[in-house]
């Protein structure tokens, strides 16, 4: 390293912000030129055609500003990280493009994970002590880990549905990781969060914005953001295990589980209420957590920064109770955002508003109110 952390830091968030503000211009006007667009359709939350290749520009951004910064010691990983992020990179572009079958994506979402938890550190090591486990053997550290980024990687994906949500919780996330990782000397990892935190961070101003460069991320940028996020928190996990500093983090996978509390427990919530209703769960509908806010009248960009202020309140809370033990944050956590949730139905249905839960694309019914859905 040859700057100082914070300069080198501040350098790798300056370019990875540069890069996405200088590539987003060209991408909407390739786009343009080409006719690569997000059509609006029943389905969809937005009504005018969109260019969705947003992606591209984050991960140009991230793999420059650490192949720059992060020095020749980190090497190794990064060459799995970018052999991970390029297979998501390209089955992103083809479902932006063409659309892909939701089980070839997850089988490329699973070797891409595969790769990187087979040929890195980049696992679970540890249960912290929930239900008496702690050190857990490799072929259960290796499902587990598969699992767990799997999850995530599908979460951001799925919540990606309307102007700044998934860009900026992805912000909120990383920025909150980043200050952890850096006040425990964490070099790699600050570098890793800044440069998701930055790319991700002038991405958020072309999305929810209306000028000319307005773009999507498309799903090469929300898979690519899932899958960053989930090595961020499971190298959060670790890196607990061994820190025994001021700023240790107890109950730490409770304090990850609130942390990530809305693309997770959207994705619970949207996988059994499909599952209910007999239909896969990877089947487009409108129940996520947004479409509800919606539905009650409240624009995109007020809808994205109701959840980024209600995942900044998780966040605080996280930091202020994690020492309560794994269960019993677990539970908090649960039960304290599952009443928030419960709040937008009650007032759906005082308001004499018909959901259409019949996941039929073609169908969007609503008294006094309609919303087209992503």
């Amino acid at each position: 390293m040859w700057f100082s952390i914070e300069f080198s830091v501040s350098l790798c968030l300056l370019l990875s912000m540069a890069v996405v503000y200088l590539s987003v211009p060209s991408i909407v006007n390739v786009s343009n030129s080409l006719g690569i667009f997000d059509t609006p359709n029943n389905r969809k939350a937005h009504t005018h055609n969109t260019p969705n290749l947003g992606g591209i520009a984050m991960f140009i951004a991230i793999i420059l500003s650490l192949v720059i910064f992060s020095g020749r010691q980190y090497s190794y990983d990064l060459v799995f990280l970018f052999t991970s992020m390029s297979i998501l990179f390209f089955i992103g572009i083809k479902d932006d493009i063409l659309m892909i079958d939701p089980l070839k994506k997850l089988l490329g979402e699973l070797i891409s994970v595969i790769i990187l938890v087979g040929f890195t550190d980049i696992r679970f090591t540890s249960l912290h002590g929930f239900m008496g486990i702690y050190e857990i053997p490799y072929w259960a550290s290796f499902i587990l880990t598969t699992f767990v980024m799997i999850v995530i990687i599908n979460a951001f994906n799925l919540i990606d549905g309307i102007d700044g949500l998934a860009s900026g919780l992805g912000v909120v996330i990383t920025f909150t990781f980043g200050i952890w990782f850096y006040l425990t000397d964490n070099y790699f990892n600050t570098l890793l969060c800044t440069s998701v935190f930055g790319a991700y961070l002038c991405f958020f101003g072309f999305n929810v914005g209306n000028g000319k460069n307005k773009i999507f991320m498309g799903d090469t940028g929300s898979l690519m953001l899932g899958l960053l996020v989930s090595i961020i928190v499971i190298r959060f996990n670790e890196c607990n295990i061994k820190y025994s500093g001021t700023f240790t983090i107890l109950s730490t996978p409770a304090v990850s589980f609130g942390i990530l509390i809305i693309p997770l427990f959207d994705t619970l919530r949207v996988f059994i209420i499909r599952i209910m209703h007999g239909h896969s769960p990877f089947k487009a509908d409108k129940n996520h957590l947004h479409h509800r806010l919606l539905l009650l009248g409240f624009s995109h960009i007020e809808t994205t920064f109701i959840f980024i202020a209600v995942n900044i309140l998780f966040i605080g809370l996280m930091i202020i109770f994690n020492r309560i033990g794994i269960f019993s944050l677990m539970l908090i956590n649960m039960g304290l955002f599952g009443g928030l949730v419960s709040v937008p139905e009650i007032l759906i249905r005082r308001g004499n508003k018909e959901v259409d839960v019949s996941y039929n694309p073609t169908v969007s019914r609503l008294k006094n109110a309609s919303v087209k859905s992503a």
